[in-house]
């Protein structure tokens, strides 16, 4: 092989590994609610030195969170955490921890949190809907309460 056609073969060879790399770590594109709706009810700036654990300037934002059955929430996250009260129905939450999948079900009267940052679906596996009173702490000002997440592939099926 003379000299031009190695310089070639390098040159396209590093294009190619370039291409498959950038198709390699491209983020995954994230995965949408399915039959959610989302009615925000309050938000406010805390401006408190109180005990709980909550950041100076910082969102606390409340909505009521209703998804169909065979709806979920769709792959998400929240950057300060929820609380999150079952008003009605149930949910099957499925979240991604490390390479495992925990699931959990929660029923009407009972509450549960996302942690900051964690991901999770959260699925209607019934046949009514499931409504929730959601608290969204620490959320930066001006943000949204939820980042939409591409699936971990944690939980093979959903």
């Amino acid at each position: 092989m003379n000299k031009k056609r190695a310089v070639r073969w390098a040159l396209l060879s590093l294009g190619l590994a370039s291409v498959v790399t950038a198709v390699t770590v491209a983020p995954a594109a994230a995965t949408p609610p399915s039959g959610l709706t989302n009615v925000p009810l309050a938000r406010g700036t805390d401006v408190s030195h109180g005990t709980i654990p909550l950041q100076i300037g910082t969102d606390v934002a409340m909505a009521q969170v209703t998804v169909d059955p065979g709806g979920s929430s769709g792959w998400h996250s929240h950057p300060g955490g929820a609380i999150i009260v079952v008003k009605q129905g149930a949910l099957t939450v499925y979240r991604s921890v490390g390479s495992q999948c925990q699931t959990a079900t929660y029923s009407a009267g009972q509450a549960f949190i996302e942690r900051p940052g964690e991901v999770d679906d959260v699925l209607n596996t019934g046949t009514v809907p499931y409504i929730l009173f959601v608290t969204f702490p620490r959320v930066p000002q001006g943000d949204s309460a939820r980042t939409d997440e591409p699936d971990p592939g944690t939980c093979p099926g959903l």
